[in-house]
């Protein structure tokens, strides 16, 4: 069987793609956060600050290139980083 692409598919086939990549997306924001949260308790029991601006910009650089490397406008997806970012550091802020 071969593999269908965009140009074969139905409006419905292609709405259900979207829906699969939705909840991939969820499931990866997942992973994200339970990372981050374990960093922070990391964070917290070795006395560091909450925020660490380097590792910040070296997440945003790493996000500009990757939006690049994959043909992706670098501002939305560092825009979704940055959101990722602050929703993050917001929760650690709380947790302590």
């Amino acid at each position: 069987m071969t593999e269908r692409t965009p140009d074969d598919m139905t409006l419905e086939e292609l709405r259900e793609e979207i829906q699969q990549i939705d909840q991939e997306l969820v499931e990866l924001i997942a992973q994200r956060t339970y990372v981050a949260d374990t960093i922070a308790d990391v964070k917290a029991e070795q006395g560091l600050p909450t925020t660490d601006e380097d590792q910040e910009q070296a997440v945003m650089d790493r996000a500009g290139e990757n939006a690049e490397r994959f043909d992706v406008d670098s501002n939305l997806v560092k825009a979704i980083f940055r959101l990722l970012i602050e929703l993050n550091k917001v929760e650690q802020r709380e947790s302590r």
